[in-house]
């Protein structure tokens, strides 16, 4: 094996017969050029695998191995929740499970994504709140604490994408564009979005929303969820982007490597910029599905929850790492099942209210611990 000169050239099996042309070029195994070639091989370099079929199967290996990793933990949840509660293993005791946790799901998707390309975004839990707070404000009459537009609701929904939108957007550009610390921006959006969520109703809930609008927090098909079914798909259509799409791939490698990515012809300013936008979106979302769950958007619902502590624990236990690269949505998809049951156990024992908190910052401290199992030390720092 013999190493292209090029600063973005690939490896290749054989030694490649010259040296590819163009910062981006990449060659294949036969030795000619391949225009998919940099955004595979640099994906590949982000899984940990290297050139030919060994590192493949090495990289295949560990990603089944951090997939699997939380199912004997649920197994072992699973058993003492039945041992617990007989309740604990009826179908409205699990469906309930499911319609609880969906509206998190969705939201550690978006930020699943986000850590995949090496950053953070604290903000996703005031767009969970605001985005459905400012349809709903606008649906509502003054009577229900609305601005008594009295929009349909589909635009309603509508108003809420644009605002996952928007919010994204800005983030994605402060932080790609600017330059600026994303910890920072994130946080001072945070609080802007909280404190126009809190003030455009004056601390007050709006109420008496259009069922259309509720729907995907409220409704069931049979036994199940809608929301549930949706958070579901949004995993798998998640999952299938970043293992076959380009630009999921293109996702890994940037995490992995901006350079090595922007070199290999990856567009990683466009590519971060819209993974920002489409983790707002997916908060969106699931604000959405959380205010038809309960029928209404109180002032505090994100911030004053701190969802955002749940949701980073979610992805972390499910093998996202925090420097970006690694993690799947199988992984992340279990760390969000684990906090929900853990949480309907406590639930179903009645613990006491003040020992809840501690017990959500155990499960965080747990999580991180795992991490470090799983992946190693880099996934939990």
């Amino acid at each position: 094996m013999s190493e292209p000169k090029g600063r973005g050239a690939a490896w290749t099996e054989e030694p490649a017969p010259s040296e590819p042309k163009g910062r981006g070029a990449a060659w294949t195994e036969e030795g000619g050029p391949n225009d998919e070639a940099p955004w595979t091989r640099a994906a590949n370099r982000a899984w940990g695998g290297g050139p030919g079929a060994g590192g493949e199967r090495a990289s295949r290996a560990v990603s089944w191995l951090r997939e699997a990793a939380l199912l004997p933990v649920l197994v072992v949840l699973i058993i003492v929740g039945a041992l617990l509660n007989s309740h604990f293993l009826t179908v409205s005791n699990l469906t309930g499970i499911g319609q609880q946790v969906s509206a998190l799901g969705v939201v550690v998707v978006g930020e699943s994504l986000i850590l995949l390309i090496g950053g953070m975004d604290l903000s996703l839990e005031a767009t969970y709140g605001l985005a459905p707070m400012v349809a709903a404000w606008l649906l509502v009459p003054v009577a229900a604490f609305g601005n008594g537009v009295l929009l349909n609701p589909y635009l309603g929904i509508g108003v809420l994408l644009a605002v996952g939108v928007a919010v994204g957007a800005v983030n994605g550009l402060l932080i790609v564009k600017a330059r600026l610390n994303g910890f920072i921006v994130t946080l001072g959006m945070t609080i802007l979005l909280a404190g126009t969520q809190d003030g455009i109703v004056k601390g007050q809930a709006p109420f008496n929303l259009p069922s259309a609008f509720g729907y995907l927090g409220a409704a069931n098909i049979g036994a199940i969820p809608v929301s549930l079914i949706v958070a579901a798909l949004i995993f798998i259509g998640a999952g299938l982007f970043l293992r076959y799409h380009r630009a999921g791939r293109a996702i890994y490698a940037i995490g992995g490597n901006r350079e090595a990515a922007r070199a290999a012809g990856i567009k990683v300013d466009r590519v971060r910029i819209g993974v920002y936008v489409a983790g707002s979106v997916l908060a969106a979302v699931g604000g959405l599905m959380e205010t038809g769950r309960v029928g209404s958007v109180a002032s505090t619902q994100g911030y004053g929850e701190g969802i955002i502590f749940s949701v980073f624990a979610a992805a972390v236990i499910g093998g996202v790492s925090l420097q970006g690269g690694k993690g799947n949505m199988v992984g992340a998809a279990s760390g969000v099942v684990l906090l929900g049951v853990v949480q309907n156990i406590l639930d179903l024992e009645n613990a006491p209210n003040y020992w809840i908190d501690a017990i959500d910052g155990a499960v965080i401290l747990f999580a991180l611990f795992l991490a470090r199992v799983i992946g190693g030390e880099a996934s939990a720092e």
